[in-house]
């Protein structure tokens, strides 16, 4: 009898190779590669053959389109990350921390769902039916019309789909504990997780219903499996949070069916997960705004403006090499910004560690938070307290000039909205403007009128000499009482 073919597959980045080896040459890993076999590679050589093709249609650029009709859930922040609702036929994937409340969100949104006369089916392999009773009843949805299974062959799951009214969402928790008889590999490895997701997508694209697939996160926050589970689905959803924060992000990764730098915010309650509809009065709620080293930061998160509290401080150290620590926005950033603080405005931080915060456990990905992270460094490294009524945003580039930032009006608006009576940015251009500068600057369209007073700035040095004016002039870094 012919030995049976078998293939060596990296559980990491989901890459072929010959024979086993310690490290994978594709991504790099170590001990992650493992023998798999698929039921297709037994078959002799004709019977895998493929089949003859068979003429498709072509089409021209030209005609109209028209746009995916959606299903809403009823949860508008999750609606929101999805672009306006569920697309059926879609394949969303969701990712995040265990314990995080994946189970949860997906809970509310199949109640909700079911509630407005839909066909709702949660799978779940992971947890038995009456598992997931006993969370239903604690978050009192027991009486939502959801059908629930325990199951993880996914031909037993699609043949009980195909079965009845066709449903409007469909859950899968999670896509790790799935397992097909096509493969003959253990569930949970590459060749598994993959075929099983392949059949589920073909079901939700035949049968025209949505399907969430749930996965697994590995320690650094990536979705555990091969990457090119993520190319398969339609869409790429992760939950962001930790248990020091009662709050949760659902931020978008990948949406064929709408923008990606949407995110939804709820807050964990006793009753499970509620619309958190103001974000900037959560990020807000506890700060000190009597200290030095804190600045508030205007940004923005898809459509929706978000003020954070950025946090700073700057100690000397006795080490060789002085820390650069930064929680909530990209390091490498700040020590760009740190660079040029000493490059361009004479400040000397060698000698010095520095961490940064964004409170609340928020994450920054836009540069338009430079000029708040200076703002709070500055005024750390100084000992000098900015007026807790004002707002800063604003890229700095390595010349030390503060460039203009997409929607500064839409941040203006959100500050204004809170309380805030003052901005520090840079002169915005054209019509999308947020400056209330008395001079025109030549732009062909008039500037929109600021609902703040907006302080100017052109370069870091401005800013810096703002700071410094209002320095105590006892011992810089000494805490300042009111």
């Amino acid at each position: 009898m012919a030995k049976r073919p078998a293939s060596f597959i990296c559980q990491v980045c989901g890459a072929a190779h010959t024979r086993w080896q310690g490290r994978c040459e594709s991504c790099g890993a170590w001990n992650s590669i493992a023998e798999e076999t698929t039921a297709a590679d037994t078959l002799p050589a004709n019977l895998r053959g493929g089949r003859k093709g068979r003429l498709i249609a072509l089409e021209s650029l030209s005609g109209t389109s028209e746009d995916a009709p959606r299903v809403r859930v009823g949860i508008s922040e999750l609606d929101r990350v999805a672009g306006g609702g569920l697309v059926p036929g879609s394949v969303l994937l969701i990712g995040g921390d265990p314990g995080i409340g994946k189970s949860t969100l997906l809970i509310q949104a199949s109640a909700a769902l079911a509630g407005a006369e839909h066909r709702v089916i949660y799978v779940s392999g992971e947890e038995a039916v009456a598992q997931v009773r006993l969370r239903a009843e604690r978050l009192g949805l027991a009486g939502a019309a959801v059908e629930l299974a325990a199951e993880t062959n996914v031909e037993d799951i699609v043949a009980t789909l195909s079965e009845g009214r066709k449903p409007a969402l469909v859950v899968i928790d999670s896509i790790q504990t799935m397992w097909t008889d096509t493969v003959e590999s253990a569930p949970g490895t590459v060749t598994q997780v993959r075929s099983s997701a392949q059949i589920l997508i073909r079901y939700a694209k035949r049968a025209g219903a949505a399907v969430i697939l749930v996965g697994h996160v590995t320690k650094d926050g990536q979705i555990a499996g091969p990457r090119v589970v993520e190319h398969m689905v339609d869409a790429v959803l992760s939950f962001e949070g930790d248990g020091a924060h009662h709050f949760r992000i659902l931020r978008a990764q990948k949406n064929r069916f709408g923008p990606t730098d949407e995110i939804g915010v709820f807050e964990m309650t006793g009753l499970g997960l509620s619309e958190v509809a103001n974000p900037s009065e959560l990020f807000l709620s506890n700060r000190d705004s009597g200290a030095p080293g804190t600045a508030v930061y205007a940004g923005m998160e898809g459509t929706r403006p978000v003020l954070v509290e950025i946090q700073a401080l700057v100690v000397p150290t006795n080490l060789g090499t002085p820390r650069r620590a930064a929680v909530g926005w990209d390091p490498s950033r700040l020590s760009m910004v740190l660079a040029v603080l000493e490059a361009r405005c004479g400040i000397k931080l060698g000698a010095h560690d520095v961490h940064l915060n964004v409170a609340g456990g928020f994450r920054i990905s836009e540069p338009a938070a430079d000029l708040a992270v200076a703002a709070a460094l500055i005024s750390s490294l100084s000992g000098a307290v900015l007026p807790h009524d004002s707002v800063y945003f604003g890229e700095v580039s390595l010349t030390g000039a503060v460039r203009a930032v997409p929607h500064a009006m839409a941040r203006l608006k959100e500050a204004a909205k809170l309380g805030f009576t003052r901005a520090v940015a840079p002169e915005a251009k054209g019509s999308s403007g947020g400056s209330s500068g008395g001079s025109g600057n030549g732009a062909a369209k008039e500037p929109l009128e600021s609902p703040l007073a907006t302080e100017t700035v052109t370069s870091l040095g401005d800013i810096v000499a703002a700071i410094a004016s209002r320095a105590p002039r006892r011992a810089p870094r000494e805490r300042q009482e009111g």
